[in-house]
């Protein structure tokens, strides 16, 4: 009988635990993905201050950026296409990380990140890494393609 009973609830406790990492994996998954739709979509950047850690590192290629940089990048793509849209194709959490890949596209009638107006359209892919802690954005790791924006804009002779 106490077999049975400490089997019964050990298979409680993993069960438990199952959808308690199901459900982080979830919430963590609607944080990450206001990035694409708030911040990024609608230019809402107030929302950045309710999911980014204060100690916020963005891990860029080049270097690594603290949250005021990045958010600085974020503000030079709006203003360079401010019809930006970006859409999350694919996402998947597990533990405290997130990936997310993503589509962006948007009309470059504007400035910003170097770029000046050309009118013409831009369309990439980027994917993206988020390390989420205590409800908050702590990490980031993306890649996309620049080179391809620069062609589509005119600015990089190539296909």
């Amino acid at each position: 009988m106490n077999r049975i009973f400490v089997a019964a609830l050990l298979a409680m406790i993993a069960v438990t635990t199952a959808f308690g990492q199901d459900e982080r994996a979830d919430k963590n998954k609607v944080i990450v993905r206001r990035i694409f739709t708030d911040i990024l979509s609608q230019g809402k950047f107030e929302v950045a201050a309710e999911i980014y850690a204060k100690d916020f590192v963005n891990h860029g290629t080049i270097k690594d950026l603290g949250f005021d940089e990045s958010e600085a990048v974020d503000h030079g793509w709006r203003a360079a296409f401010p019809d930006l849209k970006l859409t999350v194709e694919r996402e998947m959490a597990e533990g405290d990380f997130v990936t997310v890949l993503w589509r962006g596209r948007g009309t470059n009638t504007g400035s910003g990140n170097g770029l000046n107006a050309t009118g013409k359209i831009a369309e990439g892919r980027g994917i993206s890494i988020f390390r989420i802690v205590d409800g908050r954005i702590k990490e980031e790791w993306t890649e996309t393609s620049q080179l391809v924006i620069l062609r589509q804009l005119g600015l990089f002779p190539g296909r």
